[in-house]
């Protein structure tokens, strides 16, 4: 597979372009959100296979997180070019939640360090 880096709005176009070849188009906004609860429960399946108790069984397809991810990253861009928004802007304003909300939330690694002396 080619190493290649894309940025999100690359993503949406790239799923545009494909989706846009078929008649029936976008899905609606809930039977897209059906497909991310699809891809998310796939996720996790593979999650249990490689990091939890469950090991997979010797006829079941070799899937990979990478994979899932993949699924997941396809139906959220057909998600937001179906309702026409950006996933950098939405990236971006969880960011600053992040940021701002959440930034003593936890521990800093530099803080940590500084109590060890």
């Amino acid at each position: 597979m080619e190493n290649t880096s894309h940025t999100l709005k690359d993503v949406q176009k790239r799923v545009d372009q494909y989706i846009s070849q078929f008649k029936e188009g976008y899905f609606s906004p809930l039977a897209l959100m059906a497909r991310l609860s699809e891809e998310t429960g796939e996720l996790a399946r593979e999650i249990n296979h490689y990091h939890g108790e469950k090991p997979k069984k010797a006829e079941e397809k070799e899937n990979t997180v990478e994979e899932e991810v993949g699924d997941m990253l396809f139906v959220l861009a057909c998600l937001a070019n179906s309702l026409d928004f950006d996933l950098s802007d939405s990236f971006e304003k969880s960011m600053q939640k992040f940021e701002t909300r959440d930034k003593n939330r936890w521990t800093r690694k530099e803080e940590e360090n500084n109590h060890g002396n």
